[in-house]
């Protein structure tokens, strides 16, 4: 079953808690004049998407489909996206484009650079690349710049069915969720480069209200502060490897 939750103004939290992993996978809808959803999520979450997105708005009226790096919870279903809402565009980086999705999509992506916006209605977003940062050559956030919502993907990952939004420090649990996974069959899941400090400061001077997190808690806060934090607990869970 998918929770919806509004965590902030036309910004639609769906979760799906999956058991057996402990975690949720995060999906967030944008209600605006063009409707943006971020994240597909995997194929086999499809019908039950559909059927969260229906009752916050038509789904065959989805204008954006984005997404941070090509990796199955986070575009696996794009194409039942596509096929289903036939105004549909994907949307994501150049690179991204280029390497992965214009070879998979029904229909070409719109490939974006740093200076590129698009514009939903009331909101406007921009894309900031992190090459392998969470994973993935293609890897960026969306930072929607007239509310300051950061969509960081896998940034901040931590377990749990838990809140849909806090103000809690997001840290400690994402400290425990990096040591975590060194420990199993998904080892170097986030690495640690001599870029990653510089990329996670660039993303803290956007100022983020609200961080919005694929698997875990979605924050509202000072996002400058975490985001500076972070660097420290990815390179722990990354060199203790």
């Amino acid at each position: 079953m998918t929770r919806i939750d509004e965590i902030a103004a036309d910004l639609f939290r769906l979760s799906v808690f999956v058991p057996d992993y402990n975690m949720q996978f995060n999906h967030f809808l944008v209600r605006d004049e063009e409707p943006l959803l971020f994240h597909t999520g995997l194929r086999s979450m499809f019908q039950e998407l559909r059927e969260a997105v229906a009752k916050v708005m038509n789904p065959l009226n989805l204008r954006h489909i984005a997404w941070s790096h090509f990796e199955s919870d986070e575009v696996g279903a794009l194409n039942d996206w596509l096929e289903l809402a036939p105004q549909a565009q994907a949307v994501c980086t150049v690179v991204g484009k280029l390497v992965n999705v214009d070879d998979f999509a029904i229909r070409p992506a719109r490939g974006m650079t740093a200076e590129d916006v698009l514009n939903t209605g009331k909101y406007r977003y921009r894309f900031h690349r992190t090459p392998h940062l969470p994973h993935g050559w293609d890897a960026s956030v969306l930072f929607e710049e007239t509310r300051k919502t950061l969509f960081c993907s896998d940034l901040f990952h931590h377990f749990g069915d838990v809140t849909p939004v806090t103000s809690s420090d997001l840290i400690e649990p994402a400290r425990h969720a990096m040591r975590r996974m060194q420990e199993g069959p998904l080892a170097d899941y986030m690495p640690y480069t001599r870029q990653t400090d510089s990329v996670l400061r660039s993303l803290a001077d956007l100022n983020p209200a609200t961080l919005a997190v694929m698997h875990g808690s979605s924050y509202i806060g000072d996002g400058n502060r975490l985001l500076t934090d972070l660097a420290g607990v990815i390179k722990e869970g990354f060199e203790g490897a």
